[in-house]
């Protein structure tokens, strides 16, 4: 596979395929999303926290990603990039703080990658429990176990990775119909569920006032953000649609369809399992729902579609994080394999293996947490915290860079620039109160998920990292970003002026 190579100052200009349409922008944001994944598994981690209360959590966290989802579909449509938060926010703000974005949501998603390979690997082990295959030689299958589920995921993740290599077209396609199975089932179940359920429907279920502390409402609503973390994907590959205005779509429609789903399967599970079900059964709660519902061989359907969302988010999660780091590398903020670009598929080829290297040395080193469970807590509680501050920046990017507007048409400057910035400061405030708390819950260091030092461990050292990062990209490599904040993408267009 031949490849152009990263050029010197002033750089070269690598090119992404323009082959991309709304639906596919669709596929894989949604892959990304996971409903499935984020239903199955996500609702039983934020039950645990806020309890009867997942309808109410998930609204109330849609409220604050609806005016992110604004942000993003504005700033796209007058600089799309493949970098999106990090060159927007490097322009409008800081290339400190832009590089911050950039770097969270790299290392953000390789910790997802790493927590989806297990949760793939312990779908495909439940399904050979269901199968009938309990053991192999000597070895006991344990769909529970972080080691076994970790080994089986790894080579799910190295095939998506390769798949990923050839295109995002053809990874939308795969995606595409993964998706209309995951939601079938989805839709089949959790309709039968809100409509069988033994558990009586209560209208307390979306009162956001009885969750039961500050703590639970703030850790909750960033767990909730982590559900909804993906739809930004469309944004990744706007440099690959034949109209940026396709990405925003995309985004948009993405977004409204996990609400959707989001609180149908909510609702269902509550009808269908009591709290202590919801919060008991991690990584096969999807699974104990569908046992609950149907008999063999339909029961598996729920697992079926967990394991192929687990599968499409894998993928789905590969190309955003690739091309983010392509757009830094055109940047010189990283290295130029980032930005190497094959010339037989068009794709960052270097960088999606790399990411995909790297998404299993993480996966290898969370061995270190022995139960898939509390590997699950600690990532996503980690994931959410960072995810919230990239969000919040990208927010308050566009409020400054469109904060004219509030002097030429009121209406629009609430919509581009208030509802923004008070979705910013809402994220901002859950993350540091959650912070807080994790560090106020213990006296000591404990690798644990049930340690709040540990909890509060991992974003600080995502964050921290990415300020030496920074540092060597702006004084060793000399990057002209740090001198403009501006992104290198030759087919940006021309900015709206927003000066005072």
């Amino acid at each position: 596979m031949s490849e152009t190579p990263f050029g010197v100052d002033p750089p070269a200009q690598p090119e992404l395929r323009k082959t991309l349409g709304v639906l596919d922008g669709v596929a894989v944001a949604a892959s990304s999303t996971a409903a499935t994944t984020s239903i199955g598994i996500g609702l039983g981690v934020t039950a645990g926290v806020v309890g009867l209360h997942l309808p109410a959590i998930m609204l109330l966290a849609f409220l604050p990603i609806l005016g992110i989802a604004g942000s993003y579909s504005r700033l796209n449509l007058v600089e799309p990039n493949a970098g999106n938060g990090y060159v927007w926010v490097g322009r409008s703000l800081s290339p400190w703080l832009g590089f911050m974005v950039g770097w969270v949501n790299f290392v953000a998603s390789v910790a997802f990658l790493a927590y989806t390979t297990a949760v793939t690997g312990s779908a495909m082990l439940q399904l050979a429990g269901d199968a009938g295959l309990h053991r192999i030689g000597s070895l006991a299958l344990d769909p529970g176990s972080t080691a076994q589920t970790t080994a089986v995921g790894i080579f799910v993740l190295l095939g998506v990775t390769l798949t990923a290599v050839t295109g995002v077209r053809t990874a939308a396609r795969l995606q595409s119909w993964l998706l209309v199975f995951e939601y079938a089932v989805l839709l089949g179940f959790c309709g039968f569920g809100i409509v069988a359920g033994p558990h009586p429907f209560r209208l307390s279920w979306f009162n956001p006032f009885e969750i039961p502390s500050a703590t639970a409402l703030a850790q909750g609503m960033l767990l909730s953000v982590f559900c909804y973390w993906g739809f930004d994907a469309a944004f990744t590959v706007n440099e690959e649609v034949r109209d940026p205005r396709d990405a925003s779509k995309a985004g948009t429609i993405t977004l409204v369809t996990m609400l959707g789903l989001f609180l149908l399967g909510s609702v269902a599970f509550q009808r269908v399992l009591s709290e202590g079900e919801l919060a008991g059964h991690g990584a096969e709660g999807l699974a104990y729902f569908g046992d609950r519902l149907a008999a063999q061989p339909l029961a598996a359907l729920p697992l079926v579609a967990l394991m192929f969302s687990a599968v499409a988010s894998l993928q789905a999660g590969v190309i955003p994080t690739a091309r983010g780091m392509f757009a830094m590398s055109r940047d010189r903020t990283l290295g130029p394999v980032w930005s190497r670009v094959s010339s037989r598929y068009g794709t960052p080829a270097a960088g999606t293996l790399l990411v995909g290297a790297l998404a299993t040395a993480v996966a290898v080193l969370a061995l270190v947490i022995p139960r898939l469970a509390d590997m699950i807590n600690a990532t996503v509680n980690a994931v959410g915290i960072v995810v919230a501050l990239s969000y919040a920046l990208t927010a308050l990017a566009a409020a400054v860079r469109f904060r004219a507007l509030l002097r030429q048409d009121w209406r629009q400057g609430v919509r581009a620039v208030v509802l923004p910035a008070l979705s910013a400061l809402g994220l901002l405030c859950l993350g540091g109160y959650l912070g807080w708390s994790f560090y106020d819950s213990a006296d000591h260091f404990e690798v644990s998920a049930d340690n709040g030092w540990f909890l509060l461990l991992m974003p600080v050292a995502m964050i921290v990292s990415g300020f030496v990062v920074a540092a060597w990209a702006k004084w060793v490599r000399k990057s002209p970003y740090f001198r403009t904040g501006e992104g290198t993408d030759a087919d940006s267009r021309q900015l709206l002026t927003t000066s005072n």
